[in-house]
Formats: C-alpha cells, structure tokens, sequence
C-alpha cells in the first residue's frame, strides 16, 4: 500500500524544509519541489532514507509543474495525498522604488505559480479524496495590506482569495484547501534585502519596528495542523493574530497606526 504523500514547493529550505521534515517524521512520502537543487539535497538528508523525491521545479512555468508531480506520484506509489504551495519570495519598499522585473517576478512567483499549480494539483488530489489538501501559503500580510510592501502583500491577499475560491470550488470533489497565514519566519528570505534599492535586510527592519520574528518549526506545526483539521485560515505567530484581531475589531484604530509607522506589520 502506498504511503500518503505531500508535495512541496520551496522545500529547499526555510517553511518548506520545515514542513517536510514535520511530515517526513510522520510517516509520509515528501516530494521536494525546487528551483535549488543542493538546498533540496540537503532537506532530503533530513528524511527518512527511500521515503523522499526531488524535482527541480519553477512553478512559473505550468508545464513543469505537470511533470513535477507525475514524477512524484511515480516516485511515491501512484498518489499525491497534499500539494503545499509555498514557494514565494519576498519584495518590499515603496511601490515607486520597485522596478517593472522584480514587480513581475514576484507576482509570477507567488500568485501565478499558485494558480499553476493549483491547477496541476487537481486530478491528484481528486483522485485521493477524501483526506486530500491543497495547502497554500499566504502570509499576515494578505490580513491587512503593509506598508512598504504593496506588491508583496497584493500578492498574498490573492492567495487568500484563491484559497477561498477554491474551497467552494472543490467542495464536490471532496478536497480540503487552506492556507497558511504566517507573521515574520525565521527563514533566510528574512535575511534577504527587502528590493534592488536598499542593503538593509527585512530581518533588521521586523527588529527596528518592535515586531517578533517565530520560530519556523510554528508554521511546520501548524500546517499538519491545517491539514488534518477543517480551518480555511491558519493565522501563525503572535504579530498574524494581532493583525486578525485589530483588521476585525478595530480597523479605524489599525488605519490610523499603520499610516502614522509606515513599518511593516506582516509578512513570510
């Protein structure tokens, strides 16, 4: 009998390396999604020995990812129980500071190649339903719109629309989707400049506005959690809860703070 098998994308590193040793130490098949072939040599060296593949995958490209997961289904047994759609990259700064490409790249990467793959997940997860689940990572800052980050957060409010999108579109077929709402994740897209106009990393940035940074083993957590429970949104660190609970309870007050700071308040 075949084993139950996740699929991830950014699983090189960071939530996606965390997430597939979370899922890994439970028994399950992990299929590594990457464009960073020694970063997922070096997640698979962290499972159990036979019970990992690794595929490099731009999930920009939507033929790819067919091929991605057919080669994954082969690998594990014939079936694909979750596909976690995580692979994004951050983008910050005044939306004037952003130049045409990196605006491009980063809506490619992180709302088309959810789409994508979303679209290429379909017929796996039909044909393991029930139980099965798309797994989607969006962020705090698709709870309310961050300063300094227009593109990035347009981005994750996407991803939090097509999660919902999804759930009433695949509720016939049985399939679970959810997503992933993280604060700040002690990831190295943390240690990344924020755009191609400044040194500074995201990392001293989150430190300078008081904001706190959660442990990146929270969000592997969390989603075995959203995937074998029946929430649409997983809120994931203290600054995602508090942003949930102003945006509902408060939104005149979280304006007037967000406007008066112009400091971040979430992200991946």
């Amino acid at each position: 009998m075949a084993h139950k098998t996740i699929f991830i994308t950014g699983g090189a590193s960071g939530i996606g390396r965390a997430v597939a040793v979370k899922f890994g130490s439970q028994g399950w098949f992990v299929g590594l999604a990457d464009v960073n072939e020694a970063g997922m040599r070096e997640t698979a060296a962290l499972l159990p020995a036979g019970m990992s593949s690794s595929h490099r995958l731009d999930v920009r490209d939507r033929e790819a990812w067919d091929a991605a997961l057919a080669d994954c289904a082969q690998a594990s047994g014939g079936r694909i129980d979750v596909v976690f759609s995580n692979a994004g990259i951050p983008l910050g700064g005044n939306l004037v500071e952003n130049n045409v490409a990196e605006i491009e790249r980063c809506l490619d990467i992180n709302l088309k190649g959810v789409l994508f793959g979303a679209q290429a997940a379909y017929p796996y997860l039909k044909a393991s339903a029930p139980g099965s689940c798309l797994l989607n990572t969006a962020s705090a800052a698709g709870i309310y719109g961050t300063p300094g980050a227009s593109v990035y957060s347009a981005t994750k409010f996407g991803v939090r629309a097509i999660t919902e999108c999804l759930d009433g579109e695949w509720a016939p077929d049985q399939i679970k989707v959810a997503d992933l709402m993280p604060g700040f994740i002690d990831t190295p897209l943390i240690d990344m400049t924020p755009n191609q106009q400044t040194n500074e990393h995201i990392r001293g940035r989150v430190i300078e506005s008081g904001l706190e940074i959660t442990p990146v083993i929270e969000v592997a957590e969390a989603a075995w959690k959203a995937v074998h429970g029946s929430d649409l949104h997983t809120r994931v660190g203290k600054t995602a809860h508090r942003v949930a609970f102003a945006a509902r309870w408060m939104p005149g007050r979280l304006r007037k703070m967000t406007k008066a700071s112009g400091k971040p308040l979430g992200g991946k």
